[in-house]
């Protein structure tokens, strides 16, 4: 009986310590992970190596046949087309919410839910599925995600009692979609995996005051169609220029003049070995404008979620980690504003061909409904207009 309680007390201690080394294991490990994603992607060959984005590559542009690309000084900017349009209300808003605050309305409202349905049934015929995403995440997982000074710059936090509830509202689809198949082992003959995310995005934007002030290309809240692709590494490469090519034909689709650029190295993120942008022609501001992002990321999310493929194996010592792809296809409201800019008349608004059937009466051209404010904008390039439009 001696004997036994002596081993029992043993054991005891024994399980006391055990619990301490795993904590502090749990935490050094917590810590060596914090430290490696301080650490970026490795960087493909192919990207310009430069800290300044005036070394960004133009790797090819794009316009409809007999468009003209070039700056336009008898056109409305894209924020004044929707006022006339009653399309939105910026000053009820800014009263409401505060800086970039608005309120779409009538065609604005029509508009933007046009793009969502065609964006989310043009991915579904090419083989994605559609995923509608919660709005935010635990801090755990975005942690594994987001870049440390997405926290500070461009996530929203939302409270819930204890630390450990906490959340995030999400940026994109992407943050919740890579967290999707954590901690999974997949199978290689599913990959690869495509989904077509949509979801409301929610960013500060407290690195950009002052930039984009005009109507709603840059907004805190806004809708947004993502492709997401996890593959098998081998083909990633193949699957990165597969995606970029989707967003082209959606942009070609609405005849909207695009160039594809490539990013230098210094201004890509921790997770992205590459990153190309599809830039669209706004007339009014006489430059191109970031519609699409699209990158490869590599395993470098996957290697901080443990999203792995191939054979379940205790004897495997060598993990194999999928390769995550992600590309914008549609921010509902930048595509609007340069649909805005390049469909206007003097009497209204050209609906896009492929959007058509998702208005209501399906029409083919909207016009404007009220006067713009003397103080506009454009007032004083106002005398002549294109009548025709596109």
């Amino acid at each position: 009986k001696e004997d036994a309680d002596e081993l029992l007390k043993q054991k005891g201690e024994l399980e006391k310590e055990k619990r301490s080394l795993v904590e502090s294991a749990a935490e050094k490990d917590a810590l060596l992970k914090a430290k490696i994603k301080t650490v970026g992607n490795y960087v493909h060959d192919s990207v310009p190596v430069s800290n300044n984005e005036d070394n960004n590559v133009v790797e090819r542009t794009w316009a409809p046949e007999g468009a003209t690309v070039e700056k336009r000084s008898n056109v409305l900017s894209h924020h004044e087309v929707l006022l006339r349009l009653d399309g939105y209300d910026p000053d009820r808003g800014v009263k409401v919410v505060g800086h970039r605050g608005y309120f779409l309305r009538q065609w604005g409202v029509f508009l933007n839910q046009a793009l969502i349905n065609y964006g989310l049934e043009f991915l579904s015929q090419r083989g994605y599925t559609p995923l509608q995403t919660p709005q935010f995440m635990l801090k755990d997982y975005m942690g594994k995600t987001a870049q440390l000074e997405q926290f500070d710059e461009e996530l929203y936090k939302v409270t819930d009692g204890e630390a450990k509830n906490d959340k995030y509202l999400i940026a994109t689809s992407e943050q919740p979609i890579s967290a999707f198949h954590a901690d999974e082992w997949l199978i290689p003959k599913d990959l690869p995996i495509k989904y077509a995310g949509y979801s409301t995005c929610y960013r500060r934007e407290a690195g950009s005051h002052g930039r984009d002030a005009w109507g709603i290309y840059r907004v805190h809240q806004f809708e947004k169609i993502e492709q997401f692709l996890l593959t098998d590494p081998e083909k990633s490469w193949d699957a990165f220029h597969d995606m970029i090519g989707i967003s082209e034909e959606f942009y070609k689709s609405l005849e909207l003049p695009y160039q594809i650029v490539s990013i230098v190295s210094g201004a890509l993120n921790n997770a992205a070995s590459k990153k190309l942008d599809l830039e669209a022609w706004f007339p009014f501001q006489g430059e191109y404008k970031e519609l699409v992002s699209c990158s490869n990321c590599t395993d470098y999310q996957s290697r901080a979620l443990e999203i792995r493929f191939g054979s379940k194996m205790q004897t495997d010592v060598k993990k194999k980690y999928v390769h995550c792809l992600n590309s914008t296809l549609c921010a509902t409201t930048r595509t609007m504003c340069c649909i805005l800019e390049n469909y206007q008349t003097e009497e209204g608004l050209k609906v896009p061909e492929p959007l058509r059937k998702y208005l209501p009466g399906a029409p083919e051209f909207i016009p404007f409904a009220k006067e713009l404010p003397k103080e506009s904008t454009s007032q004083k390039s106002l005398p002549q207009r294109p009548k025709g439009g596109k």
